[in-house]
């Protein structure tokens, strides 16, 4: 028997929580929808051990990290587990299961996302 097992594509409604989505906060006000998934990404990343996570995983060479090698946050396995689940649901890391253990990407629209959002718009 083997134990590989596809994994589900993306549907586009999941996909869609990880677009860049709002322009720089100087350039205009977030509409309702913009302000809902902007606070999704930053209210998960609030939590100083899912920052860490998060920064741990962006930095990783090869742009990702074993969760055997990030779990060291001072908090148990069940917890970083747990924050990692919070940090894929607000669209801010994927994983992909290989063998025993789980590797954690950045989405790669995240950053270029976060960047958009904190520049500053150029005035004339």
């Amino acid at each position: 028997m083997s134990n590989v097992k596809a994994l589900p594509l993306l549907e586009p409604e999941a996909h869609e929580a990880v677009a860049p989505c709002c322009p720089p906060l100087t350039e205009r006000p977030f509409t309702a929808e913009e302000a809902e998934r902007t606070a999704r990404m930053f209210k998960a990343l609030g939590d100083p051990v899912r920052l860490r996570l998060f920064s741990a995983v962006a930095s990783a060479e090869a742009g990702e990290a074993c969760v055997c090698d990030i779990s060291d946050v001072g908090v148990s396995q069940p917890t970083v587990s747990h924050h990692l689940k919070k940090l894929k649901e607000a669209g801010l890391l994927t994983s992909e299961r290989r063998g025993t253990w789980v590797y954690y990407r950045v989405e790669p629209s995240v950053l270029a996302a976060m960047s958009k959002l904190l520049t500053t718009t150029a005035t004339p």
